[in-house]
């Protein structure tokens, strides 16, 4: 399981009519028309829209934003030439890179153009206030390794003579965290609190309250832009030996159809260059998802606020 529920509505994969989905008439414009599909997750929207707000403002094009179920069809339209460039794909979501991605061993009928700089990665986290600073707790928290160290400070009266685990919140998600903490050795009972927005509630009262505890998260999630918290790192990924593991990290990138570097050179320039991190990304998910805010609010400021980062992505002569 990696990242299951970051993006669990690429799972929702619909079958469209490409010809006809994009055949709306858009504005003309000096640099021409791009078509780009909208990520169906909040995250991925917000690298797409910080990209067509630069090549709109900047680059004097017109991006027509297709709205489409993520996944196998945005390939499907790329291909095709009906889409020009798609933004922050997860390769452990993608069930047709291998058939069109060189980089995976495709066609190369879908270009790679380059990393997004989001890395998608699961770990189990503490508060800082647990590891660091004056009254610390758990000073030499750090890895797996030091865990039963400390795991008389995370007992509860359900979990007994052990330490509890907040671990991934259904079965369903595959995080196997009972079966990591047998085969580790470590003195922990796994909770799991049946719904996403239980635990992610559990964690921020438990924090509010200045307490112990130890949960499972993932990035890139609003939840590190709401609370300070600090991988404990775990063994390196193995399939061989999972689950007594952690988990493997999922580089996003973004993509294009291959006529794109022929017929908008610069725009695959703007897209190589772009680079937005999970700490970047992470309040502007926070401010949409919890706040309320509007896409365009959020990536406005961003981009108000940011000037000298995005304009290092620009093309050279514009």
């Amino acid at each position: 399981m990696t990242l299951k529920k970051t993006i669990s509505t690429l799972a929702g994969v619909g079958v469209i009519a490409l010809g006809t989905s994009f055949s709306a008439v858009a504005p003309a414009s000096a640099g021409g028309l791009l078509k780009a599909p909208v990520a169906d997750w909040t995250g991925g929207a917000v690298v797409c829209e910080i990209i067509h707000k630069i090549l709109e403002s900047e680059m004097d094009y017109k991006v027509k934003r297709i709205t489409m179920p993520s996944g196998p069809a945005v390939n499907e339209g790329l291909r095709g030439g009906d889409l020009d460039f798609a933004c922050e794909t997860w390769p452990s979501y993608s069930t047709t890179k291998e058939k069109y991605v060189t980089e995976y061993g495709g066609d190369g009928s879908v270009e790679y153009i380059a990393p997004v700089g989001v890395v998608g990665v699961s770990f189990y986290y503490v508060p800082r206030y647990l590891v660091e600073g004056d009254g610390a707790k758990a000073p030499n928290l750090k890895t797996w390794e030091n865990m039963n160290e400390y795991s008389d400070l995370f007992k509860t009266l359900e979990s007994g003579d052990k330490g509890r685990l907040i671990g991934c919140p259904t079965a369903a998600w595959e995080c196997e965290d009972t079966k990591r903490m047998e085969l580790l050795g470590l003195n922990y009972a796994v909770t799991e609190l049946g719904s996403e927005a239980a635990h992610w509630a559990e964690i921020q009262a438990a924090y509010k309250r200045k307490e112990p505890f130890i949960a499972y998260a993932w990035e890139p999630h609003w939840i590190h832009a709401a609370l300070d918290l600090v991988r404990i790192d775990l063994p390196a990924h193995s399939d061989d030996k999972w689950p007594a593991t952690g988990w493997p990290e999922d580089i996003t990138y973004n993509y294009a159809s291959p006529k794109l570097k022929e017929e908008h050179p610069k725009v695959v320039e703007l897209i190589k260059n772009f680079n937005l991190t999970n700490e970047q990304q992470a309040p502007m998910i926070l401010a949409i998802d919890v706040d309320g805010k509007s896409m365009d609010e959020v990536v406005d400021a961003w981009l108000a606020e940011n000037e000298a980062t995005w304009k290092s992505w620009l093309p050279s002569g514009s």
